[in-house]
């Protein structure tokens, strides 16, 4: 279901035009994974699963520099489009997603099966060790910030990989979770395309004047700093996380991992 190494980097680098951005502009849609409390401030909603993702900022020695680097990107975002329109993300939770897996109502449903957990686990643990023997050793997997990506709920940076082992040795991994057979007897399989992105902040209220070209002609212009570093992730390691919502995710010393 992935694509090819090259035709990756064909449909992300499509994603950072100015033309792409007045489109997904004129879609946007107010995410509801955050909600309007009691006290009038907009806080998370409940959206509980488990995703594999690389460790977060908070956890992340390696990519320190890098980290800093994208919080600067979400604060210019947050200026830019204003609190109201983007709800930032915790900086100490931005990690990039290796593989989706559960979550929400199908997550609720799940764990009606009071073993669902244990399996899951199981599961993730048996797609690591697969995984361990197609490691290339002492290749190091970095990607790097292509630029601002819009999604339709959400907005982020896209990622693209230094070179093709770094985007198959994170395909590998995704097939060894995705075509594990007792995962997809729990219900679990791959429901999208990989775009690999760290996800800065979602959409709030979306105003009924959004000034869809100007603020297209903002982010690009934004983006254009982008083009002019060279800010790369190095992915040494996956891990099984657990999240009640878009703000912290979290996981017992336990728990799988797996070293890219």
């Amino acid at each position: 279901m992935d694509d090819t190494y090259q035709n990756y980097i064909n449909r992300v680098a499509q994603t950072t035009l100015l033309p792409s951005y007045k489109s997904q502009l004129e879609y946007i849609q107010q995410s509801p994974k955050f909600k309007m409390g009691a006290d009038g401030q907009v806080e998370p909603a409940e959206f509980p699963g488990y995703s594999v993702i690389t460790p977060p900022c908070e956890e992340d020695s390696q990519n320190h520099n890098f980290y800093e680097h994208l919080k600067k990107c979400q604060q210019q975002l947050t200026e830019l489009l204003g609190n109201n329109l983007m709800i930032p993300v915790s900086g100490s939770s931005l990690h990039l997603t290796l593989a989706d897996l559960i979550w929400q109502s199908a997550f609720l449903d799940a764990i009606q099966n009071p073993k669902f957990e244990e399996k899951l686990h199981s599961c993730i643990s048996e797609s690591f060790q697969e995984y361990e023997p197609q490691r290339k050793d002492g290749h190091k997997v970095r990607w790097q910030v292509l630029g601002v990506i819009v999604m339709t709920r959400a907005i982020g940076v896209s990622l693209v990989p230094k070179d093709e082992s770094s985007y198959e040795q994170v395909l590998q991994l995704r097939r060894s979770i995705y075509q594990n057979s007792n995962l997809m007897a729990l219900g679990i399989d791959q429901q999208y395309h990989f775009t690999a992105h760290i996800t800065l902040g979602y959409f709030g209220e979306i105003p009924a004047d959004l000034d869809v070209p100007k603020l297209g002609d903002d982010i690009s212009e934004l983006n254009h700093q982008w083009l002019e570093t060279n800010q790369e992730i190095l992915v040494e390691r996956g891990e099984l996380r657990k999240f009640d919502d878009m703000m912290r995710y979290y996981r017992q010393s336990d728990w799988p991992t797996v070293d890219l």
